[in-house]
C-alpha cells in the first residue's frame, strides 16, 4: 500500500488536486493506495500536550503511515520551504518506526518557476535524516495552476501527466524492493 500524503491543510489546494490524480494513477498501475490529507489531523494534535502524549483520534493517521509500503508525498512550496503543518505532522509522528527504512517519493507543486524543488530537497533531508529510502525519481511541477484542467480533475498539458505516471511506475517497484530491507 502506498500512501499519498497531501502536504498541506489549506482547503482546496492544488496539491490536493495533484495528490488525487497521482491516487488515479496508482489505480491505473494496478497499485493500492490511501489518500492522507493533512487537513484530517485532528484539532487536538495541535496542543502542547500532544508532544507528550499523542491524542487518541491522531493514532488512525499514525497507523496508517507505519502501514504503508511507501510514502508519496505531494509538497507545496510555500515561501521557498515546505509547509510548517507538514514538518509537524511529522513530528508527531513515532520516532523511528515511521520513518525507518520507508520508502519515500516526492511531488513538488508551486505557481513559481521552480515547481517546488527547495521544498522537496529540504524534506528529502528530513526524511533522509529519519533513515527513509529516498526514491530518485522526484517531479517538480511549475506553475501548477496553469497545468491543471479547469476542473482540477486531471492535466491539461499530457507531459505533465506523463512524468507523474513515470514517477509512479518507478515508485511501486522500488517501494516494494525495499519494503524488507
Amino acid at each position: 500500500m502506498i500512501e499519498i500524503i497531501v502536504g498541506t491543510n489549506r482547503p482546496g489546494s492544488n496539491t490536493l488536486k495533484v495528490a488525487r490524480i497521482i491516487e488515479g494513477y496508482y489505480k491505473e498501475a494496478g497499485v493500492p493506495t490511501g489518500l492522507l490529507d493533512l487537513h484530517e489531523l485532528p484539532p487536538e494534535i495541535f496542543l502542547p500536550s500532544a508532544y507528550g502524549e499523542k491524542p487518541a483520534a491522531f493514532a488512525p493517521l499514525q497507523d496508517r503511515v507505519t502501514a504503508a509500503h511507501g510514502l508519496h508525498i505531494v509538497i507545496p512550496e510555500y515561501n521557498g520551504s515546505f509547509p510548517g503543518v507538514l514538518k509537524y505532522f511529522v513530528d508527531m509522528l513515532k520516532f523511528p518506526e515511521s520513518f525507518e527504512h520507508k520508502c519515500t517519493a516526492y511531488t513538488g507543486v508551486a505557481a513559481g518557476v521552480w515547481g517546488g524543488l527547495r521544498a522537496v530537497e529540504q524534506l528529502q533531508l528530513v526524511f533522509g535524516y529519519r533513515n527513509a529510502y529516498n526514491c530518485p525519481e522526484r517531479v517538480w511541477i511549475a506553475g501548477v495552476h496553469k497545468k491543471l484542467s479547469a476542473d482540477g480533475a486531471s492535466f491539461a498539458d499530457e507531459a505533465t501527466a506523463d512524468i507523474l505516471r513515470k514517477q509512479v511506475a518507478a515508485f511501486a517497484p522500488f517501494a516494494a524492493r525495499h519494503r524488507n530491507a
